[in-house]
């Protein structure tokens, strides 16, 4: 970014939007950061807390296209988080994630388009890969409403482009704060499976991930940053060890199109990545719609590649979750509201 950009964050008072907003305006370059979202209490808590008069806040909902037609005037670059991300209420409610995460995501970059924005960059999860619920299903079609707009405007000025994540640690919804919540409360923790692997990813990587997206996207990249994994049993042990606690855990069974394990990037994806060392680049497949010259040959070179899998990537131990936990803010303030402190980490 160069000097006096404007941002606009759709969601932006969600956690993650939250934490992005913080970063951007840390930086020199940020004239104007734009908040959208359809909740003014957590709006009006937002600029109470942060107190940056580089912050504008717009009510609005992203699947109305006047609401991101209004808020994307003069803007530079677009960070689009705002979603429907809970498993569980996307499987009984499949068309408002249809709504939110297709057909918002669709007037974000229609309204880019139009306003003459730099750079889009749209949040995705790692349960667009093979996606088994509406939830993914529809942040699939996310990412595919992202890449059409390269694909059917080659010469176009704004660049669109993806960002893939795993579990951000402490996000809202997520199972860490749940765990906290349940201790504090003299509670067992309770899981799905045990057995169950996630990604792990802090707050602050994840940012990091669009920070690089807006700064080396070309049209129509997915990024994805490398990540360790863990299974949920060994990430509850971590919680109850860090908390010097004697709960056990309580296996529940899993929930609504719960997966076992998630993937980053599928073999199809990772046949065609760069490897950029902390990152995958997924380009585009730019090919057009004259399918004949595809027909007599294929890509042997997917043969060669599995699925980037929390199964399969390596798995942290107990030991090393815990040091990852301690490297958040929020499990360091809890663990000293509690009178516990944790020597040499």
């Amino acid at each position: 970014m160069s000097d006096g950009k404007k941002i606009l964050i759709t969601g932006g008072t969600g956690s993650f939007g939250h934490t992005v907003t913080r970063r951007m305006l840390d930086r020199n370059d940020v004239q104007e950061i734009r908040i959208l979202s359809r909740d003014e209490a957590k709006q009006d808590q937002m600029r109470h807390d942060l107190g940056d008069d580089r912050l504008r806040f717009y009510v609005g909902d992203i699947r109305e296209y006047t609401s991101v037609e209004r808020a994307m005037k003069d803007v530079d670059f677009v960070f689009h988080a705002a979603a429907l991300k809970q498993v569980p209420s996307c499987e009984f409610f499949p068309m408002e994630a249809v709504r939110t995460n297709v057909v918002g995501s669709e007037n974000v970059v229609r309204a880019a388009d139009a306003a003459g924005v730099e750079s889009v960059v749209c949040l995705s999860t790692d349960k667009a890969v093979y996606p088994v619920n509406a939830m993914g299903m529809s942040k699939a079609m996310m990412e595919k409403v992202a890449m059409s707009y390269g694909l059917n405007n080659r010469v176009a000025e704004t660049t669109v482009s993806c960002v893939r994540y795993g579990n951000v640690m402490y996000s809202r919804g997520s199972v860490i704060p749940l765990f906290v919540r349940q201790l504090k409360a003299g509670k067992n923790l309770t899981v799905t499976n045990p057995d169950m692997t996630r990604f792990m990813m802090s707050l602050a990587d994840s940012v990091s991930l669009v920070e690089f997206a807006f700064e080396n996207a070309n049209q129509g990249d997915l990024f994805i940053r490398k990540a360790e994994s863990c299974t949920i049993g060994d990430l509850a042990q971590a919680v109850i060890n860090l908390f010097e606690s004697d709960a056990s855990v309580d296996v529940i069974g899993t929930r609504h199109a719960e997966k076992v394990s998630e993937a980053l990037a599928s073999r199809e994806e990772l046949a065609r990545a760069r490897d950029l060392g902390d990152y995958f680049r997924i380009p585009a497949d730019n090919r057009d719609l004259n399918y004949k010259i595809y027909v007599d040959e294929g890509d042997r070179s997917q043969q060669d590649f599995e699925d980037y899998d929390s199964h399969l990537v390596e798995r942290m131990t107990v030991s090393e979750i815990e040091d990852l936990l301690m490297t958040l803010p929020e499990i360091r303030s809890d663990l000293s509201l509690a009178g516990i402190t944790r020597e040499g980490r």
